[in-house]
């Protein structure tokens, strides 16, 4: 069984045997273009050309056969857009959710389009991140796109055209578009009426389960796969990842912390939040999936490597260490707290908890006993207590988590989990597998060929093999910390909004 996760900087292909253990793993990597800091896009070319390779590398590196493959069943980010013709061709690039070009927008949408109601209809918050503000900027700012004839679709749903020659959207990705009523389970006519475009631009909705055959003879042919093998349209990264650890009883948390981050719990029907803090999106029509995504995880790890780090870089090459692990252990040299440094990660604007396209990152409390030590050690530590920041809006709604299922490239490494127990003042699980994504599309893909009976045979595929306590002491200092860095962002609303258009302006210069 075959999991494919297209994910924002990458593709991953997992082959897993039926007791759920990876038999052989493939990625490929592709550019987020980033010509100006309000734009995030990518190839959809780039895109599609991964998914045929990272299955045919996973394939070769399992050694098996293609008529020895049961299924293929996909995992995508979420809220994605880009614009076909009548032929299927694009005529933009895949627009991603890093994307604020329609920032300026959200306020209209949330004054004069009764915004809030959107949101309680379709659980997705009204920001940039969403297809429907970025559909509102295009419809405003690009009209020659707004033809009949044109699709408005997501980077998967291009992906299975490309494949099929059909346009369908799962309804996980559905439900991250700010147009998908989540009760109906279809394309909301209000917000369809407030674009003026009609349900034929736009993918026919499908459950997640949904199997198709009838792969396209060339593609077949280079991939080695028969015609009528079943390719499973599955769901999205994030509700996928909660299957993947083993998070979909109630109570159970999952976090992880791959690009971007999120924390997600699962519920039995849709929630929303009075207050629009949290996005809830759909797994199952009897699982729902609700939390807080951000934009700033380990692409902040990656920014600090990059601009702090060259000494680190250049260390590496010469002893073949990772420049991340040299990164790391300046950082355990620093105490919990970074005696006094707080870093708020918002280097590309932030969804959850401010849902603010113009916060910006910062050090507060630099003083001169700090070092580059200290600069990392706020960094991550930053990072982490933006995501419990999150954490504290769900507990409004769903109380104390009994468990954190903890996840992504960041769970290689001890220190951070320590550092994540320590913030969280909870045990923290890290499952066996890393590619939690592709685990979930696999087992979504039993469930829809009926090889399970419930979602729940996930716990006998996923095992446990690092749990974490946390250290009082360091808890102790977190805990002083946290109402600091949360006052922050609220005291800095108008300045964001004053430094962001000065950036505008310098890059426009």
């Amino acid at each position: 069984m075959i999991g494919v996760d297209i994910g924002t900087t990458s593709t991953k292909a997992v082959v897993f045997n039926n007791n759920g253990e990876a038999l052989s793993r493939a990625g490929v990597e592709y550019p987020l273009h980033t010509p100006k800091p309000e734009v995030a896009e990518q190839n959809p070319e780039e895109i599609f050309q991964a998914v045929l390779t990272t299955i045919k590398e996973s394939m070769k590196e399992a050694k098996i056969a293609g008529n020895k493959v049961q299924f293929i069943s996909f995992s995508s980010a979420m809220h994605s857009l880009m614009v076909v013709n009548h032929n299927g061709e694009p005529l933009t690039n895949s627009i991603t959710w890093a994307d604020n070009r329609s920032s300026h927008y959200m306020e209209k949408v949330k004054q004069a389009y009764n915004g809030h109601q959107i949101y309680l209809r379709t659980g997705t918050p009204i920001h940039p991140m969403s297809p429907l503000l970025k559909l509102v900027w295009l419809k405003e700012e690009h009209p020659e796109l707004f033809k009949p004839e044109h699709k408005f679709i997501s980077i998967k749903e291009y992906v299975f055209y490309r494949l099929f020659g059909q346009y369908m959207i799962d309804y996980s990705i559905a439900s991250a578009t700010g147009m998908f009523h989540l009760e109906q389970l279809d394309w909301d006519q209000e917000v369809l009426e407030l674009l003026q475009i009609n349900k034929e631009q736009l993918s026919t909705p499908v459950a997640t389960t949904h199997s198709i055959t009838g792969l396209h003879p060339p593609y077949a042919k280079e991939l080695g796969l028969p015609s009528d093998l079943p390719f499973i349209v599955g769901a999205s990264d994030g509700v996928l990842s909660n299957l993947g650890v083993n998070a979909i009883e109630p109570g159970v948390v999952a976090l992880t912390i791959g690009t971007s981050g999120a924390i997600r719990t699962v519920t039995d029907k849709p929630v929303t939040d009075p207050k629009g803090r949290i996005f809830c999106y759909a797994l199952t029509d009897k699982h729902w999936v609700i939390g807080g995504p951000v934009n700033n995880g380990g692409m902040i790890f990656r920014w600090l490597k990059e601009e702090l780090g060259q000494a680190e870089v250049e260390k590496a090459k010469q002893t073949g260490e990772s420049p991340y692990d040299l990164l790391t252990a300046l950082a355990e040299t620093v105490p919990a707290g970074s005696e006094g440094l707080l870093f708020h990660p918002y280097l590309t604007g932030e969804r959850a908890p401010l849902w603010n396209a113009n916060a910006r990152g910062s050090f507060f409390g630099l003083a001169m006993h700090h070092k580059k030590e200290h600069m990392i050690r706020a960094v991550l530590e930053g990072i982490m207590m933006n995501l419990y920041s999150v954490l504290l809006a769900l507990e409004e709604l769903i109380g104390e988590p009994k468990r954190i299922q903890a996840t992504g490239g960041f769970a290689r490494s001890p220190f951070w989990r320590q550092m994540l127990a320590d913030i969280f003042d909870q045990e923290v699980m890290v499952p066996e597998s890393y590619e939690s994504s592709c685990l979930g599309a696999v087992v979504l893909g039993m469930y829809a060929k009926e090889d399970i009976d419930s979602l729940e045979e996930v716990e006998n595929m996923v095992g446990s093999v690092h749990s974490h306590h946390p250290n009082p002491d360091a808890t102790k200092t977190y805990q002083d910390l946290m109402p600091i860095f949360i006052r922050l962002p609220r005291l800095l609303e108008k300045e964001y909004e004053a430094i962001a258009s000065i950036q505008k302006q310098c890059t426009q210069a």
